[in-house]
């Protein structure tokens, strides 16, 4: 397991939450980092963290909505530093949603914000990293709700799911050229974000112990990682089990 030093490092959705922490966590190993968010004043103070840590860092707040803007992220990040090495895909939401109170409008916008926004970093660094002699690692912080369909999360663990075949396919077709993939579940995390949202989080885990579990996925490159153990052995046997039996613990479990 090689530790991350030395390398340009993109985060997107770095202003809070995993993306800040794995941010944090790896800020020591002497690496450059370029991270974006919205929030410009949440992201000017983690780059304040980092460089007094002791790495390089370019802080650029950017909507992930806009396919543009994210490419335009890409590009300045070469421009700094020539390279990117690692970049995590971290943006993304997931709200309490009932099937039968949402909006097309409401499931339209939480696919643009765990998928679309993937998208458009996607295709850019692809074509960045195709350029590069060693390729490059991309990471996407997905979820084990994308591993089936969740009650009061559907509309989320849809859009999960779109991505990680989309980076399945990419995994494949690009191997040959030094590109690769890690898709990254992790169960629920104690972030500000969801702290009020009222739906039941069994095992939850705090965004410190889930960005050390991301920053071991980035080190070691697997395809797939899932994480805290008891979510993912919960969901692996949900989706063993005959649809009437997961159905029922799926109720159950929404129910709180």
């Amino acid at each position: 397991m090689a530790r991350i030093t030395d390398r340009t490092v993109l985060i997107v959705g770095a202003s809070s939450g995993i993306g800040a922490e794995v941010a944090r966590q790896l800020a020591d190993g002497a690496n450059r980092f370029v991270i974006t968010a919205r929030r410009a004043a949440a992201l000017a103070t983690v780059a304040e963290e980092i460089r007094a840590a002791g790495s390089a860092c370019l802080d650029i707040p950017a909507d992930a909505l806009n396919a543009q803007a994210a490419a335009d992220v890409v590009a300045a990040a070469v421009t700094e530093y020539g390279s990117v090495d690692v970049a995590l895909l971290n943006a993304g939401q997931g709200p309490d949603m009932s099937m039968d109170r949402v909006s097309v409008a409401d499931v339209a916008r939480i696919m643009a914000l765990n998928y679309d926004v993937v998208v458009n970093y996607l295709i850019p660094l692809i074509k960045q990293m195709r350029s590069q002699p060693d390729g490059g690692l991309i990471a996407h912080t997905n979820s084990l709700a994308g591993l089936m369909g969740i009650p009061r999360q559907g509309p989320y663990s849809a859009a999960k799911a779109a991505a990680r075949t989309l980076i399945d396919t990419a995994r494949v077709e690009l191997a040959p050229q030094g590109i690769r993939f890690t898709s990254v579940h992790p169960g629920f995390v104690a972030t500000e974000r969801i702290s009020g949202d009222g739906l039941p989080k069994p095992f939850q885990i705090s965004q410190e112990r889930a960005a050390r579990h991301v920053v071991r996925a980035l080190e070691r490159e697997p395809a797939q990682a899932y994480f805290p153990w008891p979510t993912a052995a919960l969901v692996r046997t949900l989706r063993a089990l005959p649809t009437p039996f997961s159905t029922l613990v799926l109720r159950k479990l929404a129910s709180g």
